[in-house]
């Protein structure tokens, strides 16, 4: 364990030390070199993803390689910035795929282990089986994209649930003033699927079945990441910064391998 450990820290000094270069060339025209040089960094870093990605077996799970990079960017950004508390919980709600799926993966990426994979809602002027609209506004009874961090816990209409703040500007900002939460609703069940050939909608909400309600709020709270998907969608995100993800990734894993000297 300590060698894997060791080599992933000396794999990854080199990816920054190469990143490092290419900062150094901002102010003049890339040349060929460069551009191998990036190409290089990228690969050490998608490689990493790629090893959790297996390592997980989030594909046999379903979930796509590419939105989980995405998400995980956006996890370690977040954690870089000091928004997170101590869990290294990320959720992602893959919206890429139809409600009749599984398309809910609450990963805990410190155990490196799927915690739980169920179903979700979107919201009911989103799309019918597979979302195809989202919005930020409020009133639209749309889903909203991007990254969010799981806020307080209370009792409301829907029973338990747990309040988001979105964190990206422009694509899920307002979900506060929209009510926008996490919450259990009988129409995520089979029983609606089996009636209406998906699940049940909501007004914006990633709603949860409500069985499982109790355990995704619980697993999930503590300013933890929840990260909303589509592919299809023109999105952006301060958050997807590469780079800086790498950076620290490579702090993470050094610091594994000082306390295992």
């Amino acid at each position: 364990m300590k060698k894997y450990i060791l080599d992933i820290a000396t794999i990854f000094l080199v990816g920054m030390s190469i990143v490092g270069t290419s900062w150094k060339a901002i102010d003049r025209p890339q040349t060929q070199q460069d551009t191998i040089k990036n190409i290089a960094a990228d690969s050490l870093y998608n490689q990493y993803i790629l090893n959790i990605y297996h390592e997980i077996h989030l594909d046999s799970a379903g979930l796509n390689e590419q939105v989980f990079e995405k998400a995980l960017t956006g996890f370690y950004n977040m954690k870089y910035s000091g928004l997170l508390h101590a869990k290294s919980i990320l959720t992602i709600a893959d919206f890429d795929q139809e409600s009749t799926k599984k398309r809910l993966y609450i990963i805990d990426l410190a155990s490196k282990k799927l915690v739980l994979n169920t179903w979700v809602a979107h919201g009911q002027n989103s799309g019918g089986d597979k979302p195809s609209s989202f919005s930020n506004n409020i009133n639209s009874n749309q889903s909203s994209l991007g990254f969010y961090l799981t806020g307080e816990i209370y009792s409301g209409k829907h029973g338990r649930s747990i309040k988001l703040d979105g964190m990206d500007q422009g694509f899920n900002s307002n979900a506060r003033e929209r009510s926008i939460v996490v919450h259990g609703a009988s129409y995520v069940s089979q029983k609606s699927i089996d009636q209406l050939g998906r699940l049940g909608r909501s007004q914006g909400c990633p709603a949860v079945p409500a069985k499982l309600a109790d355990q995704v709020i619980n697993t999930i709270s503590d300013r933890t990441v929840l990260f909303i998907n589509n592919s299809d969608q023109q999105y952006n995100s301060s958050f997807l910064n590469e780079t800086l993800a790498a950076s620290v990734i490579l702090n993470q894993e050094q610091i594994l391998a000082a306390q295992m000297d």
